[in-house]
């Protein structure tokens, strides 16, 4: 039985989730369900991921890699990815964030404070107050322009990352995230 690595990876924050097997049949019912299926090597059988879990992976896209000998699938994931409740399976080792895990994990942050007490949280006091967001983002982007202008590299990037830390509140304040302004971008490259 020839089986095929399979990399799954969010579609919204390109994070990688795990890395599991397919034989053409799991190819076959991925496609005709638009969920995820694999060949799991431990039990010799197919499997649903999030059959019994309700943690489905709807399948978004599937990309082949250039001598077609494994797949990166990406998916929106209905829950954890890894069978001991993690997001990722990759949840050990060397665990230093990578400049590109900084948004998602900055609007998993933003979701968490939302149920905080606004006494205690300025995210909190920010997602109750959408106006007093929308005069920060603009404060915040005059202060990255002005850094711009008459700082250092490193005022910029501090500054930037504030706008960026307002804008994610902002749209989690509207119920949209930053891969929502993420498809926009996208839509104008086309």
């Amino acid at each position: 039985m020839d089986l095929t690595p399979c990399i799954v990876q969010d579609s919204r924050t390109g994070e990688v989730l795990t890395l599991a097997y397919m034989n053409e049949e799991a190819l076959e019912r991925t496609r005709a369900s638009g969920e995820m299926w694999f060949w799991s090597r431990s039990r010799g059988e197919l499997w649903h991921k999030g059959e019994t879990s309700g943690n489905v992976q709807r399948l978004r896209a599937l990309r082949y890699d250039c001598d077609n000998d494994a797949f990166v699938a990406l998916v929106e994931p209905a829950g954890p990815a890894c069978h001991t409740g993690e997001r990722t399976c990759f949840y050990r080792g060397e665990m230093d964030p990578a400049p590109a895990e900084a948004l998602p994990g900055l609007e998993r942050t933003i979701a968490e404070r939302r149920a905080a007490d606004p006494s205690k949280s300025y995210t909190a006091t920010l997602l109750a107050d959408p106006a007093r967001i929308g005069e920060k983002i603009e404060e915040e982007a005059e202060e990255v322009a002005r850094a711009a202008r008459d700082e250092s590299d490193d005022r910029v990037a501090e500054e930037a990352a504030d706008v960026l830390y307002h804008l994610a509140v902002l749209l989690a304040g509207r119920g949209l995230s930053l891969a929502d302004a993420y498809e926009v971008l996208n839509e104008r490259r086309r």
